[in-house]
């Protein structure tokens, strides 16, 4: 398999992995490279935010903003079949319900949402609408976030532990020989977005550091490490982040 072919092979298994969008039959999919697909996450997180700007855009041409936004985010869920909003409520629900790390991690893998997921849910999706209707530009924000996001979730995989013991969770084969060489190129991709923005490129450097160091500081804490729900979690936090500096900017 030549370089290029491998490197296509492993952004088709993160855009798999990720969303619900259809990939060619072709793809060697094997949970051995996942690990190693991680690298392209920013890259889908660009695809998803592209796909909702558009969404947002063409209705705003004939649609009140408000009902422009609502729509991308509807896109939005669709895209990845709630898959990240999945983790911010299994995230919640254990963090807040459970005594213990080993009790949190049992009750994240509970297929049933509790208070706090529901709250979690309710609140993250209202503030993201609210923000959103807030700013001038919700085309460039919607494109930065998610890019964004997705780079500082995946930096957990390299800087923490996996803690899960469900040994048929979808997300273990992250934790198993992510390279430094991984985590550059998605912090690269990611981060790249950067520039989109650079009126406010140093505030939402330094606010994307703190965040990041202050999840890390939270997930050794609770549960000594990371699980697919705790990823997911932190690209919902993020983006929700972006969207505030932008409107501080």
């Amino acid at each position: 398999m030549t370089l290029v072919k491998k490197e296509l092979n492993l952004f088709f298994i993160a855009l798999g992995f990720l969303t619900r969008i259809p990939i060619p039959a072709s793809v060697d999919f094997e949970q051995s490279k996942l690990n190693h697909a991680s690298r392209y996450f920013p890259l889908v997180g660009w695809g998803i935010g592209l796909i909702c700007g558009f969404v947002y855009w063409f209705f705003s041409l004939h649609f009140p903003v408000t009902i422009a936004i609502l729509l991308s985010m509807l896109v939005s869920v669709l895209i990845t079949g709630c898959f990240h909003e999945d983790g911010l409520a299994d995230t919640c629900d254990g963090l807040g319900g459970g005594w213990s790390a080993q009790q949190k991690l049992s009750i994240m893998k509970d297929s049933r949402i509790g208070t706090y997921g529901s709250i979690s849910i309710w609140f993250v999706l209202t503030f993201k609408f609210v923000l959103l209707s807030h700013l001038d530009n919700v085309l460039l924000a919607l494109v930065v976030a998610h890019p964004i996001s997705r780079s500082v979730a995946t930096s957990l995989i390299y800087f923490l532990p996996y803690v899960s013991e469900d040994a048929k969770a979808k997300v273990k084969p992250l934790a198993e020989t992510t390279s430094k060489n991984d985590w550059l190129i998605s912090l690269f991709i990611g981060l790249a977005a950067l520039f989109l923005v650079l009126h406010v490129f140093v505030s939402l450097v330094v606010t994307l550091l703190l965040s990041y160091f202050v999840i890390r500081f939270v997930l050794l804490k609770q549960i000594k490490g990371f699980t697919g729900d705790t990823l997911g979690a932190t690209q919902q936090l993020i983006e929700l982040i972006v969207y505030f500096v932008l409107i501080a900017g």
